[in-house]
């Protein structure tokens, strides 16, 4: 009878440890090389938006950002200033806003609002509202950059990580990690530089918080 216990109480071990196991290998989210799933999200001028609605685009510039971190903040021009960019060569900027809003009030829908007029975003921006879409593709941090090139296949994850490698001054940033991704795109070549750390808040949850 000892044996017996003992035995079932292996089995749970066991159990447990490979469910910890297989849960833990969910929702990491894309890698390079992974298609990405169309998402269906509330705009600031409320309407939907998705990757569909670009029938014209050759990608995307993905950023999960909010309006309370203060790396995110540090970023905005910056982001903007890669829409102004890329936008007329077919990469937009989609914003994306993952925090839980009962966790984080600053970045409730209207106040998503407020901050896009302040700061004249030119770019949608999306609140993950069920916070859904930034799992699937395994973003941690704001801002959490992503690079998808348009393709037959569908849009392909190409770059992953930081804007660049200061976010502290842009005047002295070195290596603009999203912009070579980019170019390098444009020009038909694969991207070098394919990850990098991103560097920001930790994306807020009820559950984490």
């Amino acid at each position: 009878m000892k044996k017996l216990i003992k035995l079932i109480s292996v089995a749970v071990v066991l159990l447990f440890v490979s469910a910890f196991t297989i849960n833990n290998s969910i929702g990491e989210g894309y890698k390079i090389g992974d298609v990405a799933e169309d998402f269906y999200l509330k705009n600031i001028d409320d309407n939907m938006v998705s990757l569909s609605n670009y029938k014209d685009a050759k990608g995307f510039i993905i950023t999960f950002t909010c309006n309370t971190c203060p790396f995110a903040v540090m970023y905005e021009d910056r982001v903007q200033a890669l829409n102004e960019k890329y936008e007329p060569k077919g990469f937009p900027v989609i914003a994306i806003m993952p925090n839980d809003t009962s966790v984080k009030p600053g970045d409730a829908f209207p106040e998503m609002k407020k901050r896009a007029k302040q700061k004249g975003f030119t770019f949608p921006y999306l609140i993950d509202e069920e916070q859904k879409v930034y799992p699937k593709f395994g973003a941690t941090k704001t801002p959490h950059m992503y690079v998808l090139e348009r393709t037959e296949k569908g849009h392909v994850v190409k770059y992953i990580g930081a804007i660049d490698d200061n976010y502290r001054d842009a005047s002295a940033v070195k290596v603009k990690y999203v912009e070579n991704a980019v170019d390098a795109l444009l020009s038909g070549k694969e991207v070098e530089q394919k990850e990098t750390k991103a560097i920001g808040c930790s994306i807020k949850t009820a559950k984490n918080n």
